[in-house]
């Protein structure tokens, strides 16, 4: 349930709303937009439903009630019809622009990652992405350099000037990494882990939140609602691909996601490319596709020596291949009339 208040509607109106809410049992939660007052109405409220939209419909100050039927109400476009955005420092995600994050899956050295970030930068890069704290397959595989490689990706930030996205895997590790990084990332295998993104949705750094691998669209909206119903409004959507019968790529790249996800929706959405086909040959093409279906931005993995890479070195491209991929990019947004 949503009221929407009168756009004259006065402060003491709005408490007395809100009062009222909570008199009953119920939790109000006020939508951020600017361009209109609306109050959403958090818990379990099916019994008594249409006597509650009368009893709030009466108030003073009060314009309408809607009932939403999602399961996701703070995710839900009825709850914000005119789609949101979400700032990681200047970069602003959602809107007509694309925004474009890249980056080396695992954080390997400084210089390593100083050589990508300025690679990627001069390209048209916006955010640097690296990962300090891996999920691996295997227990035998690089794990990550942990606080180490989140040092090193602040230092590089300070000297390169991308803010920077890294994935928190662990509720304990929430507030340490929040302190270095400007977006956590929840992977795709944590995206149903609840208190980790309970954990997330106290803090005040926005969210990349990616989709798991057997996850429903449904399944990834309710995943942000829990991010959100804690406070944290900041929440970007991300399509890695999916788990399917075909073996030719890693994962499945679910491209009807993303229109779909525009239509029941108001936060931003990315797509992960290079995640989703497991295969840098294929990254371009997926790249192109996810921003003419609707993507806000794309997340690429980039690495100088591919060949080397203490993880997943095969799905990523070299600095000269993310430059054309970006030119590229460039042309597809303005043949959809988006910018770059």
């Amino acid at each position: 349930m949503i009221i929407i208040m009168d756009l004259n509607a006065s402060p003491e109106q709005i408490r007395e709303v809100e009062q009222e809410i909570e008199r009953v049992g119920l939790r109000p939660f006020m939508n951020p937009g600017v361009e209109r007052k609306v109050i959403a109405v958090l818990g379990e409220m099916d019994v008594h439903k249409a006597d509650l939209v009368e009893h709030f419909s009466t108030m003073d100050g009060v314009s309408r009630v809607d009932v939403i039927s999602d399961l996701w109400k703070l995710a839900s476009k009825s709850y914000r019809p005119e789609g949101s955005t979400v700032r990681v420092q200047d970069v602003v995600i959602g809107g007509n622009r694309i925004v474009v994050a890249a980056g080396p899956c695992s954080v390997e050295d400084e210089g390593q990652l100083l050589e990508i970030a300025e690679a990627v930068k001069e390209s048209g890069a916006s955010l640097l992405r690296g990962g300090a704290f891996k999920p691996r397959t295997s227990p035998y595989s690089f794990q990550g350099l942990g606080e180490k490689g989140l040092k090193i990706m602040a230092r590089v930030r300070d000297k390169v000037g991308l803010p920077i996205v890294t994935e928190v895997m662990d509720t304990h590790d929430v507030n340490m990494v929040a302190d270095y990084a400007d977006m956590l990332q929840i992977g795709a295998r944590n995206m149903q882990n609840f208190a980790l993104l309970k954990k997330a949705g106290n803090t005040n750094r926005p969210v990349l939140l990616k989709r798991g691998p057997a996850a429903k669209v449904k399944d990834l909206l309710m995943s942000a609602e829990y991010i959100m119903a804690e406070g944290n409004q900041s929440v970007v959507l991300c399509e890695r691909g999916i788990t399917t019968f075909e073996d030719t790529t890693r994962n499945t790249t679910d491209i009807n996601a993303l229109p779909v996800l525009k239509r029941l929706t108001h936060l931003p959405v990315m797509i992960d490319p290079s995640h989703a086909t497991g295969d840098w040959r294929y990254v371009g093409p997926i790249s192109l596709a996810g921003v003419a279906a609707g993507a806000d931005g794309v997340i690429v993995e980039v690495h100088p020596d591919p060949g080397h890479a203490k993880s997943d070195g095969p799905q990523s491209l070299k600095p000269d291949k993310f430059a054309e991929l970006m030119g590229k990019l460039r042309r597809v947004a303005e043949a959809v009339d988006r910018t770059m």
